[in-house]
This record gives C-alpha cells, structure tokens and sequence, in this order.
C-alpha cells in the first residue's frame, strides 16, 4: 500500500545491488518524497545458485561443502543442519564427546556471525572504529577453526554420526584463553557503543516491530527475542547437549534496533558461557559413531586394505534416506535455519527445501522503512542481519 505524498514529483532511487553498505547484492527499489519514504521495494535474486536442486544431485557427503556456501559468516550451522536431517531419519546416535566439540564449533560461528554483523552495522551507521576491533577478535576464532579444521570459512568439518575429526592437542586451553580474553572486549564494544548518545540517536525507536506483528511475520532469531518473545529453539527442540548447560535466553521488549543490537551482544557472552563450560565438561570417548563406517565397505572391499591407507579418492560412504519426510531446524545466528527433507530409499534427497532465516526476515524491511527517513533504511537493514548468500540460496 502506498502512503499519500505531499507533492507529485516523487522520485524513485536504486539502492544497491553494489552500494558499498548493501550487506551483498540486494537492490532496493525505494520511492521518495524529499528525504521520506513512500514506498520500498527489495529485489532479490543475484546470488541465486540453485542450492535445493543442486542438493536433490548429490549424496550428503558430496553436499557437505556446498552448504557453508548459503550462510558464508555462520558456516557450522549450515552443516549442523545438514547433518541433523539423514540422523534423525535414520536414527543414527551421536557420541557424547561429538556432541560437545558440535556445540563449541556452534556458538563459536554464532560469535563470529555476530561480530561480523556488528561491525559493518556500525559502519552504516557512522562509526568506523568497532568495524576494526571486530576483526581482531574474528580473527581469533578463525585461527581456532583452522586448527580444528583445517579451514578458517568453509570447514566441511560435521559429519553424519559426529566430526570429521578429534580437537588437536592443545585447542582446549587456546579456546579458554580466548574465552576469557573475549569477555573483556565485549566490555569494551559496550564501553564504546551502548552508551553513546551519537549511536542512541540513530537506533532508539528505529524499526520498532511489535509482539504480535513479529508472530505474524514468521520472524525468527534476535529479531523475534527482541519483541519481548523468549523463544530460542536451543531451548525448545532441546538438540545437541545444550539441556546439560547453564545459560539464559536473551531478550528485549522495546522491539526497536536498540533492542535488536543488545540481544546480539547479550547472545555473544552467553555463547562464551556455553563455550566455557563445554569445554571444562568435554568427556572422552570417539568423536563419530564408527558404526557408520561400515555402511559401504562391501562395494570395493580391497580399498580398505592396508596398502590403500593414504589414498585420498575413497569413494564417500553413501548413506541412504529412509521414505520418509522430515523438518529439522536449529537457532542459526539470524534466526530458525530449517530444512524440510523428503528421502526416497536412495543416496540422493527427493526435496530439499531450505527455511533461510535472512530471506524470511527480510520481508518485513518494507513495511518497517515506510514513514521513515532515507537514512534510517540502512539502521533498519542492518538492524534485520541479512547475508544474501541464504536470501537468494
């Protein structure tokens, strides 16, 4: 619906899809009244790849490394999901040990996500320091990645039945210091940012979305804990071992960008208490359910002797979906990553549709800038946390 302008000549302007704050290419059809907003209209679509049928092609194992490619800052999740599906179709149990490493390897990606929300966030809206200080403590994670993966992106590291391998000797005590290190640049992001007046200025009563809208939208993540909804899914699907560990949802009431911001910073040391007590209480034992190793050994049984240990061309283990349809989801960084899977008794998945959060968030971006001012469109896109990687999928 368009809003009545005060005078005829409107104009009408392309934000992105290359504008330097666009958050990836998303081009923005926005109609103007001087410096309001009549009208917004988001088009999506630039970075489409295909990624549901390209999945339907594939074994999970050869889809592994194409799923850190939809969410490129929150990679574990993407693979987390990836893996829930075919274990709870097919029953497959994760040893305690994987269960914890998943865990870590999680709610570091979340911090890494929202530090790389942060920053840029920060810079749309016109401070530039924090977009510095973000990738010194990003920087760190990744260095923790590489050691545990092998990658510091895009790590192909979840495995049906558990991890593609055990931590390194030393990665625990590195990831404590980290923890304890991290706790005091929090402090100093809220030290630098909460309180500014200048950043106040620009987000307190910004966006404000309310409880009964951010239902009706489907909205999910920080921007639903933010209208004062306590609802995370680590809570209420009880995956992993999230139920053994002590820690608090984060949320808001005033629904705005402000509140949006401080659940994002909230929902950073609380991964950081989750991470710390994970790794004090990690057990021992396998790291994968070896059980799964056995699924495809009689198809070239001579591969497996002691002569082709270091042969790397091993052909994946196929893991067939049972005839049945399936909905898993987790609480990814931006909000409920769900994928609806439909197996048909063979290596390949009949559908696999992907529930993105970003693309789903984003609908609301519309209603939310109309009545506002040009300026306020990239506090409120920043605010929402969109990577179009997952959007356009």
């Amino acid at each position: 619906m368009n809003i009545p302008a005060t005078r005829k000549d409107l104009m009408i302007v392309n934000m992105g899809p290359h504008h330097p704050s666009m958050h990836g290419v998303l081009r923005l059809i926005v109609t103007l009244d001087s410096e309001n907003v009549i009208d917004c209209e988001p088009i999506l679509g630039y970075l489409h790849r295909g990624m549901e049928k390209i999945a339907e092609n594939r074994t999970i194992i050869q889809y592994l490394p194409y799923v850190t490619r939809w969410d490129y800052l929150a990679t574990m999740f993407t693979e987390a999901i990836t893996v829930n599906g075919p274990e709870q179709l097919g029953n497959i149990q994760i040893p305690k040990r994987a269960s914890y490493i998943r865990v870590i390897m999680l709610e570091l990606s979340r911090i890494a996500s929202h530090l790389l929300w942060l920053g840029p966030f920060m810079a749309d809206i016109g401070a530039q320091t924090p977009f510095f200080y973000i990738f010194r403590e990003r920087e760190f994670i990744y260095d923790l990645f590489e050691a545990a993966t092998g990658m510091r992106m895009m790590h192909n590291y979840f495995r049906i039945g558990g991890v593609a391998a055990d931590l390194p000797h030393g990665w625990i005590d590195k990831c404590l210091d980290f923890c304890n290190y991290f706790l005091t640049g929090v402090t100093e992001y809220q030290k630098l940012i909460t309180r500014n007046p200048i950043f106040l200025e620009r987000v307190e009563g910004v966006g404000i979305i309310g409880r009964d809208e951010v239902i009706n939208w489907g909205l999910s993540g920080p921007m639903l804990r933010a209208s004062g909804i306590q609802w995370d899914l680590r809570k209420v699907d009880h995956y992993e071992c999230y139920d053994e560990l002590d820690w608090e949802v984060q949320w808001q009431k005033e629904g705005d960008s402000l509140a949006r911001y401080l659940v994002r910073i909230g929902e950073m040391t609380e991964s950081i208490k989750i991470i710390q007590q994970a790794l004090e209480g990690i057990p021992g034992g396998p790291y994968e359910n070896l059980e799964l190793r056995y699924f495809d050994r009689e198809r070239y049984p001579e591969w497996h002797d002691f002569e082709y240990r270091f042969i790397s061309k091993k052909p994946s283990p196929i893991f067939e979906l049972p005839k049945q349809e399936l909905y898993v989801r987790v609480e990814a960084p931006k909000g409920e990553l769900g994928i609806f899977l439909i197996g048909d008794q063979s290596g390949f998945p009949w559908r696999w549709k992907i529930r993105p959060p970003g693309f789903i968030n984003l609908q609301i971006l519309p209603q939310l800038v109309k009545r506002m001012k040009l300026a306020d469109i990239m506090t409120i896109l920043g605010s929402i946390d969109i990577i179009m990687g997952e959007v356009d999928r």
